[in-house]
């Protein structure tokens, strides 16, 4: 097919972006080049080394009974026992016995955003799109995280001859675009305006919109190419049919590529044994955590983590760089986004609430997490309550690490099998992940604690607290919270809430 023609003047896209991160990168360095040009600050340069120091514990009359804590075989039994069978089962084949239609109306390229996980929710509404369109899918592009630097294709990620497989009776999908649309590159759109390009497909867009505006381009040129496209495709006044399509690729259709899932068995198998056990049976239980404690995420809380001044000022030239301090949580107090449940548990904190919920210093707990923000000095309080804990880099050997390494995607895939194949998984605060894995684990009905914030925030707030005032009124605040069926309401996302969309009843 011939190239479509040039719509409008527009270099300087890709330029403009590169020379924008060259312009950040520029403001960060320049106190450290210049610092006498930033007196204000000049006072808050020893941050950068101060702010990884281990902040004093928050709540040392806490921390000192869960330390001393011990649970009862009874409370152990009750704590690690799966989730009773409850009244919705998977259910993810479509009710329609349509075949599928032979010709299709042209290709669909997809450039998604963000981390693994909001890519991968990205990856099912692409599905679901092609779906509505009657179009050929190319594998989506995953764009290149500006923050993690990680250029890992969908290929280096998931297994794409199992996801072609899986979907091979729903949507047509393509490795790669014909020799006639050799020309449909990210590239091609980075320099101009293009006629082949949807740039304006609205937030959770209806199925209709696609008809009306991306249908049309099919038509004409063979090929549309949607960008940006994350969280492009409405929850809500969806076909049952499509529903169903995009929980099959969410939780049949996309599977990791066979070296991640063999090094995520490894680590599991790693976590369930002790080193020294000889009889090879399954007796070991373990909890994973994803602890989801940055820096970007602490600095656009705007809440206090006690590591002082230095740690104030650090976070505070971090939001003015990164948002030029335009963040919301910023014109509240530390007690008013607390006792509202909007500031992140600290390791510590996430740790007594595990103490409280009768988890003890005998528990195998595997850290998930990328880059926690303090480092190691922030993690010591929590792994003085669990001495146990272990992550990737403990339990894995440098060769295994080798081809991983460095690449946030594939550790953050490592992440999610080991979470999925754990007997509870609980997560410090929400986020991509949180949903991602919340919304799995209960397809298969498996236990998942999610803390209560608005509860805990108070509970930390009240320093005269005592500990068995804080056990009590965490165990009562979580009894409904560990992996309950929710069913999805209205704008939810059916990733983090597959029922009713996703399941059928048990009867």
């Amino acid at each position: 097919m011939r190239q479509p023609s040039l719509s409008h003047s527009g270099g300087g896209g890709g330029g403009g972006y590169r020379g924008g991160a060259m312009a950040a990168a520029l403001v960060l360095l320049l106190p450290f080049l210049f610092p006498t040009l930033f007196t204000p600050f000049s006072h808050a340069l020893p941050s950068v080394l101060s702010e990884w120091n281990a902040p004093k514990p928050r709540h040392s009359r806490l921390l000192k009974s869960a330390l001393q804590r011990e649970t009862s075989d009874r409370e152990q039994a009750e704590l690690w026992m799966p989730l009773a069978q409850q009244q919705l089962k998977p259910c993810v084949q479509s009710g329609s016995t349509s075949s599928l239609p032979e010709k299709s109306n042209g290709y669909i390229q997809v450039f998604l955003d963000g981390g693994l996980n909001q890519q991968r929710m990205g990856i099912c509404d692409a599905v679901a799109v092609a779906k509505i369109l009657n179009a050929t899918l190319v594998i989506p592009h995953l764009e290149v995280n500006p923050v993690w630097k990680d250029s890992s294709t969908f290929m280096d990620i998931f297994d794409v001859d199992h996801f072609i497989n899986i979907l091979k009776d729903d949507i047509k999908i393509v490795k790669e675009l014909p020799e006639d649309y050799f020309w449909s590159t990210r590239e091609y759109y980075a320099t101009a305006i293009r006629a082949t390009r949807v740039k304006t497909a609205p937030v959770h867009a209806s199925a209709h919109w696609y008809i009306e505006n991306v249908l049309p381009l099919l038509q004409s040129y063979g090929i549309a190419a949607i960008a940006p496209f994350s969280h492009r495709l409405a929850f809500d006044n969806m076909p049952d049919e499509i529903q169903r399509l995009r929980c099959k690729v969410n939780f049949q259709a996309l599977t990791f590529v066979p070296h991640i899932k063999s090094l995520g068995h490894d680590l599991v198998t790693r976590l369930r044994y002790s080193p020294t056990q000889v009889n090879k049976k399954a007796t070991g239980k373990f909890v994973v955590l994803h602890l989801r404690f940055d820096k970007d995420m602490a600095a656009h809380s705007a809440c206090d983590f006690g590591g002082g001044k230095a740690e104030k000022l650090a976070l505070a030239k971090y939001r003015q760089v990164i948002w030029q301090g335009r963040v919301l949580n910023s014109q509240f107090t530390d007690e008013e986004l607390r006792s509202r449940g909007r500031c992140p548990l600290t390791p510590e904190e996430i740790g007594l609430l595990l103490v409280a919920l009768g988890f003890d210093n005998s528990t195998r707990l595997y850290l998930a997490s990328h880059k926690v923000y303090g480092g190691e000095a922030r993690i010591s309080t929590l792994r003085s309550m669990f001495p146990l804990m272990e992550d990737k880099k403990s339990l894995a050997s440098s060769e295994e690490r080798a081809q991983i390494q460095g690449k946030a995607s594939l550790l953050a895939a490592l992440d999610y099998y080991v979470s999925m194949h754990s007997d509870i998984f609980i997560s410090a605060s929400p986020g991509n992940m949180h949903n991602a894995v919340v919304g799995h684990r209960t397809y298969e009905n498996m236990k998942t604690i999610r803390p209560n914030m608005g509860l805990l925030g108070q509970l930390f707030l009240n320093k005269s607290l005592i500990w068995t005032e804080f056990e009590e009124a965490v165990m009562q605040g979580h009894k409904s919270r560990q992996g309950q069926l929710r069913l999805r309401k209205p704008r939810q996302s059916i990733y983090t809430y597959p029922a009713p969309d996703c399941m059928c009843s048990n009867a």
